[in-house]
This record gives C-alpha cells, structure tokens and sequence, in this order.
C-alpha cells in the first residue's frame, strides 16, 4: 500500500545535531611562568669581629716598709725612702749633709725627683747650717757614759711626777731620733740630749713618757704634752734650730 506521501532522499541529507558528537576543542595551556624568588635579605652572617684586648698594664706595688726603694746617689747626697703611713713628700737633711726624701704610700719616684727639685734652695740653706761634729771619739764615749748616769734617773723623776710607770731605759746613738717609745712601756734616748738645755732635754723625756699613755701624735696627745711641759713649742723650736748640730 502505497500512501500519498512524497518520496524523500536522504541519504545525501547532513548529519544531524545529535549524530557524532563533535571532538571537544581542548586548549593546551601555556606552562605557568615560574618567577624565582630572589633570595631574602639573610643573608650568611658575618663573622663576628673580636677585638683583642691589649694586656693589662700591671704595675708592681713598691714596697711600704721604710726601706730604701732606690739606691743612694753616686755621691751619697740623696737617697729615697717609702712609708706607708706618710701621707705626704718629705724632705730632711742629715747630720751628715745627705738629703732623706719620704715617699708617701701612692707616691712615685717621679713625684718624688720633682719635689726635691722645687726645694733645692731650702735643702741648701739646712745644709749651709749644718757644723762638724766637735766631738772625737774619746769625747762621745765620755758623754755617752755621762748620759747613762743622768738621763735615766731624770726620767723616772719626770715620770714619778706624772704617776707613769717606765718598764725600761736605754740610751742609744740613735741618728734620725731624740728618743723613742716601745709598746712594752720601755723608752730609749739618744745621748746627745745631755748637750741641751735643761728644758729642751726635759721636753723631749715628757714626749717619750706621754707616749705611754698615747701611742700616736693626735691632737688628744698633743694636750698631753701641753699639760705636762707649757713650753713644749719653744723647745720643739730650739730642736729644728739647733738639733741637727749635734748629731
């Protein structure tokens, strides 16, 4: 049975929508631009700079005991001593004529060159006074043997007088002191007091005995002395004047 429908060819017609699928397009992508990172800002650290240190300047601490600390001059004139309880330079002349500078403890050598230096005109003037020992040997023995009859006997009166209690008496040729005063409650003299005064001598027994009551020369001895001799700084005066002629 044939219907009215007109033939129709189409096996020349275009594929249709839903035939093959069409391949999908696929974008290759361009490869991802990889930037390197610069690197940081640490960088290596630098060795650390070490500084050597200089070595410490190490000065050796004279001596405090009262010993020379530099050998005498060529000549003998001068010669250094160092005392831990000066408390300032010090100049002294000698009988002899030589020249004793004390170095206080702290005190150098070359403060010590520059003191003698700014008092030469005094050293000149203590040394124009000084006078030959009068004395030859058979004199000093016979004043010595003079001193032991009258100076011990002296000074246990003085003491006596001042209720004091001497443990001893020595008399000594001593160069540098008038006398001197042991812990022991004994004292020495120099035999050269007997040249003296009466006052001038016994001023300096009232120094050494009150000395057993004070062991120091602070103003609280001082009175001591007062007390006992009023004209302690007239005879103190003549010693300074006087003194170094008899030794």
């Amino acid at each position: 049975m044939q219907l009215g429908l007109p033939f129709v060819d189409d096996s020349h017609a275009a594929p249709t929508s839903d035939s093959a699928l069409a391949p999908t397009r696929v974008r290759t992508l361009a490869p991802t631009r990889v930037r390197p990172i610069a690197p940081t800002g640490v960088s290596p650290l630098a060795p650390t700079r070490v500084r050597t240190l200089a070595p410490t300047s190490v000065i050796p601490i004279a001596p405090t005991s009262d010993t020379p600390i530099a050998p005498p001059a060529r000549n003998g004139s001068i010669y250094f001593v160092r005392h831990r309880r000066a408390r300032r330079y010090l100049l002294r002349v000698e009988h002899d004529g030589r020249v004793r500078v004390t170095i206080p403890r702290g005190g150098s050598q070359r403060e010590a060159d520059a003191f003698v230096q700014r008092h030469t005109a005094w050293v000149a003037r203590q040394r124009a006074r000084l006078t030959p020992s009068a004395f030859g040997p058979e004199e000093r023995a016979a004043l010595r043997e003079r001193a032991r009859a009258e100076l011990p006997p002296r000074l246990m009166e003085i003491a006596a007088e001042q209720g004091l209690s001497v443990t001893g008496v020595s008399i000594r040729n001593q160069r540098t002191r008038w006398g001197s005063c042991g812990r022991d409650g004994s004292i020495s003299l120099n035999w050269r007091l007997v040249l003296m005064p009466a006052a001038v001598r016994d001023y300096v027994l009232i120094h050494e005995l009150m000395h057993l009551k004070r062991l120091d020369h602070s103003p609280a001895y001082w009175k001591l002395v007062a007390a006992a001799c009023p004209g302690y700084r007239e005879a103190r005066q003549w010693l300074r004047s006087n003194g170094p002629a008899l030794r």
